[in-house]
């Protein structure tokens, strides 16, 4: 053998051995244990927790201006009606026997909580409002889906729905009351007529006016009926859709206070219609405000579900 390759074979050779003789290291210190510092970028979870969490803070307290101006701004128009309502009675300015100061309708209201006459009628009234209105959106956005997609169907269904949709809830309520009687029935039921109407037409309308540029793109894809639907129809439907369903919402509220009036032995309806009878007049207008907060409460949920299912639009200027 030669030297040159002899020496070759030395070295190739000789890292083998070593890393055979010589044990192989264990698992080092971390750079926090070992007193060396981390990279640049890397921080410990605990640190970049913490930062999150001052990041997060520092946010809420730049925004905590804009929201308490916010608030403020909206809240002004209610003051000013509780305190122009406060103060016209007792300035004389209005017959606090027809209107007593909102102070005496808070105390009503309070006497009325703690007796539990309030609870008991608003969850009358709660449970037949959301009953009729469930009905009503099981019942009227498939149907206005299947008309506004369908063109046959809306030829067949469009006279019948010109004649209904124009006939007020209220002036039928006559004709629930003789065909179904006074009891749970013909209330749920006149909810269901009326609520029925303003999700129906804005779930017609949602579907006839999806952005063709979209429907284009759809099918430039080669993108089946039912997938087109899905993907393409029902998410652009979901504004216009909510609109109806939060219209729906103060209907089913305000037509079912009417029908507690007639024959009803509970309910927001029949309380302030039993206060009116009885001169009870600060019950009265207790009856009524708790009738306006079950609507606004109703409304804000109906607002923060149609954010959430409609969460992929681009806000306008965003």
């Amino acid at each position: 053998m030669s030297l040159t390759t002899g020496t070759t074979t030395e070295k190739t050779t000789a890292p083998d051995s070593v890393s055979a003789a010589e044990p192989v290291p264990g698992p080092g210190p971390s750079a926090a244990e070992s007193g060396v510092p981390a990279p640049h970028g890397a921080s410990p979870p605990g640190v970049r927790r913490a930062l999150s969490t001052a990041a997060r803070v520092r946010r809420a307290v730049r925004r905590l201006p804009h929201l308490l101006v916010r608030g403020a701004t909206r809240s002004v128009a209610i003051v000013a009606l509780l305190l122009l309502w406060e103060t016209a009675p007792r300035l004389g300015l209005v017959d606090r026997i027809f209107l007593p100061p909102f102070s005496e309708v808070a105390r009503a209201w309070w006497g009325l909580a703690v007796d539990g006459q309030l609870a008991d009628n608003a969850r009358a009234s709660l449970a037949r409002s959301f009953s009729g209105f469930g009905i009503a959106v099981a019942v009227a956005v498939p149907l206005g889906l299947l008309i506004g997609w369908y063109r046959p169907v809306a030829d067949l269904l469009g006279p019948l729905l010109e004649v209904f949709r124009n006939t007020a809830a209220l002036a039928l309520l006559p004709v629930f009351v003789l065909l179904l009687g006074i009891g749970e029935t013909s209330k749920i039921s006149i909810v269901v007529y009326a609520c029925t109407w303003p999700i129906l037409l804005n779930t017609i309308s949602a579907v006839r006016h999806v952005d063709p540029t979209l429907l284009k793109l759809a099918k430039s894809m080669d993108l089946s009926a039912p997938r087109l639907f899905q993907k393409v129809i029902l998410p652009s439907s979901v504004p216009v859709m909510f609109t109806g369903i939060r219209l729906a919402g103060a209907v089913s509220i305000l037509v079912l206070v009417a029908a507690e009036m007639i024959g009803a032995k509970a309910g927001l309806g029949y309380l302030v219609n039993a206060s009116q009878y009885n001169f009870a007049i600060p019950q009265m207008y207790a009856g009524i405000i708790t009738i306006s907060a079950v609507g606004v409460a109703f409304n804000q949920f109906l607002v923060t579900v149609e954010r959430r299912l409609s969460s992929w639009r681009v806000p306008v200027g965003g």
